[in-house]
């Protein structure tokens, strides 16, 4: 048998080579070493991170024609070539090297390919803490545009990886606004969330159980709008609202909310009944944004003295005030402390929250109003509870409005929401608070595709540390719309 010779032309071969080489990722060669730090976005250089967290999945800005990253630490690595600027690791190879450098330093070198040169930029570093942060969070997705609400969801999202899903959509409850998915303490068997509106409701979780709730009697001013729950979870401490949204005059400013008027009470989520104090809900001032302290033995709230609406605006000034309530009896006691005084400190404050283990309460703060997230420069600020003394957080607060925040479990983590990039847009960030209470550079929410906050058109609102996954999803919310709701009675 003849066997007919295999005749391949220079085409042919040249076709073939050129597959093989466009398909290779060019490995760096005869790099230029620059004293500069990578110009990699989302910004993870020199930060504190949990062992937990997700692939921190970044790009090289610039015409970048390929990167090569490389993670090392006690003798481990992991590498990354890609053509184009994005670096993603593979998830299963982070969390071994993540096991591996708890508690340790990870170093961090990242190489270019750019018009042809390669460099390699100055080595950064993460530090790994042992401290954990809960394993997921949920935020309201919503437009920032000059409408109160439009398509909006309210999303839950797993740290330790990429999984994200609806908890409550816009496309299953009518297109209401909804305010934040809130947790007792934390856990996910027991949580709230609000949806206005008529027909609409306060839905508590009770373990996947979800029942709606009227939590409005005679006498308020609206339905519940901010709220947190005690240490048992039987009770609730929330604000009535009036809202009024306002255009500025001004180009620079966009646009004002404020309350025309607001109170505090306390619901009793076994018996359905309402607690109501003279010191929290009179004509006297405008109360709002009220939680419990982690042993439940006090409300924090902020206080304003009432003033000419909405002429007056930029002379109303909240401050940081407290109450003791008794959990044993259900009753509010009778003396305000002021730890904040607005009119002294020329600045209003909003969303007090305390940490778990007592020591801290972080609250934001800005030149006037309660609605900061349109202001430039609102910034958080930490109380020590126990020496008194004020931590502006100038590692943690940026240029642009820096608001809503949420402990961890642990009181090791802050995440807030912050519009640093672009004045616009708010994304969740995380920053560490050690032992002495120093709060360290926060980092942006990682996403699998780094590329994802250049073309999301949403806003990442009032995010909540969760230490567990929800039992119930969007349907279960919708479902629960739909049934009768349960009234309270003074």
């Amino acid at each position: 048998m003849k066997h007919r010779p295999i005749i391949y032309s220079m085409m042919a071969v040249v076709a073939v080579l050129t597959a093989m080489l466009t398909g290779c990722t060019p490995t760096p060669e005869n790099a230029t070493q620059s004293n500069s730090l990578p110009p990699i976005y989302p910004d993870y250089t020199e930060i504190t991170i949990p062992c937990n967290i997700a692939p921190l999945n970044f790009v090289v800005r610039g015409e970048v024609e390929a990167v090569e990253a490389k993670v090392s630490c006690q003798g481990e690595e992991l590498v990354v070539n890609a053509k184009g600027d994005a670096v993603c690791f593979d998830q299963d190879k982070w969390k071994a090297l993540m096991l591996k450098a708890t508690g340790n330093q990870v170093k961090v070198s990242v190489t270019a390919l750019k018009n042809g040169r390669w460099t390699t930029y100055r080595s950064f570093g993460w530090d790994v803490v042992t401290d954990s942060i809960d394993s997921h969070l949920t935020y309201r997705l919503i437009e920032p545009d000059y409408e109160i609400y439009q398509n909006l969801t309210l999303q839950e999202r797993c740290l330790e990886n990429f999984d994200e899903r609806s908890i409550s959509h816009y496309g299953l409850v009518g297109n209401r606004c909804m305010n934040c998915h809130t947790y007792a303490n934390r856990q996910p068997g027991l949580s709230m969330l609000y949806v206005r509106g008529e027909g609409g409701g306060a839905i508590l979780n009770r373990n996947g159980q979800l029942t709606k709730l009227n939590i409005k009697t005679d006498g308020m001013v609206s339905g519940s709008v901010y709220f947190g729950f005690s240490k048992s979870g039987r009770y609730i401490t929330f604000s009535t609202n009036v809202i009024i949204p306002a255009f500025h005059a001004m180009p620079s400013k966009r646009l004002e909310v404020f309350d025309r008027t607001s109170d505090v009470y306390v619901a009793d989520l076994e018996t359905n009944t309402i607690i109501s104090s003279a010191q929290l809900s009179d004509s006297l001032a405008f109360e709002t944004f009220p939680t419990f302290s982690p042993d439940g033995k006090y409300i924090y709230f902020c206080s304003a003295p009432p003033t000419k609406l909405p002429d007056g605006l930029k002379e109303m000034r909240y401050s940081l005030c407290r109450i003791a309530f008794d959990e044993n009896t259900g009753t509010i006691g009778t003396e305000v402390d002021t730890l904040f005084n607005a009119r002294e400190k020329g600045l209003s404050v909003c969303h007090p929250r305390v940490s778990p283990d007592g020591r801290h309460l972080v609250f934001t703060v800005a030149d006037y109003g309660t609605f900061p997230i349109w202001h430039q420069e609102s910034d958080l600020r930490m109380l020590n509870l126990q020496t008194g003394e004020t931590d502006e957080m100038r590692l943690v607060n940026s240029a642009k409005s820096d608001t809503y925040h949420s402990w961890s479990s642990n009181s090791r983590w802050l995440v807030f929401a912050s519009k640093r990039d672009d004045g616009l847009y708010g994304k969740p960030y995380f920053c560490y608070v050690d032992r002495l209470g120093k709060a360290h550079k926060p980092f942006v929410l990682p996403q699998e595709d780094p590329h994802f906050y250049d073309y999301n058109l949403k806003s990442f609102n009032a995010p909540e540390l969760g230490n567990g996954r929800l039992p119930f999803d969007a349907k279960d919310v919708k479902d629960a719309l739909e049934g009768q709701a349960m009234d309270f009675k003074n």
